[in-house]
């Protein structure tokens, strides 16, 4: 049985399609108009072995903004049609990731329940190229509403505000992989004591 989500999303300010299969081998097709955004989604799939397309056209004349806002909710919206009944599958996961001097703690639990957070170091460098870095936040408050995932993101200490970012989506594509990963010991179980996730 695939596990394959596709979300296209159309207002007045973008257009967006995205396709995700969470049994694929982390083949990514990623273009949003952004490119350190682009580099994260890109880390998202390959990190995360998800084969994920995201094509997105936005208002970039005005700023990144709504095109980063709503890739980010089409792909939890991706993201939960493709995790399906959820039965049979781990529904925890987590993964630390260094990248040089910073450091990302990331737990997820794919519970039906939206909740986030989110900690980073004070004092970051407020953009990456044409990457807010204060969006980080952003996409992971959007990513949590659409897939109803409850999602913690600590990282504890960095200098380098592209590491930072980096390590945070890289040890959330690792947390989502091992979570949604089915449990061969749990075939045919939904991971819950509600008989509801």
């Amino acid at each position: 049985m695939s596990r394959i989500g596709r979300v296209e999303r159309a207002t007045k300010e973008t257009s967006v399609l995205v396709e995700i299969d969470l049994d694929g081998t982390g083949r990514t097709d990623v273009s949003t108009g952004v490119g350190f955004f682009d580099h994260m989604l890109d880390q998202l799939g390959r990190h995360g072995l998800f084969d994920l397309t995201v094509k997105t056209e936005g208002d970039l004349h005005i700023d990144t903004h709504h095109t980063i806002e709503d890739t980010a909710l089409a792909l939890g919206a991706a993201f939960k049609q493709a995790l399906g009944d959820k039965v049979g599958i781990y529904r925890f996961g987590n993964c630390t990731v260094p990248l040089d001097e910073s450091l990302a703690q990331v737990t997820v639990d794919l519970s039906g329940r939206p909740y986030l957070v989110h900690t980073e170091p004070e004092g970051m460098a407020p953009m990456i190229g044409a990457y807010d870095t204060t969006m980080t936040r952003h996409i992971l408050e959007s990513f949590v509403a659409q897939a109803q995932v409850a999602l913690h993101v600590h990282v504890p200490y960095g200098r380098n505000a592209h590491h930072i970012v980096e390590c945070q989506f890289k040890a959330l594509a690792r947390a989502l992989r091992y979570a949604s990963e089915r449990d061969p010991r749990a075939e045919g179980i939904l991971p819950s004591t509600k008989g509801a996730l």
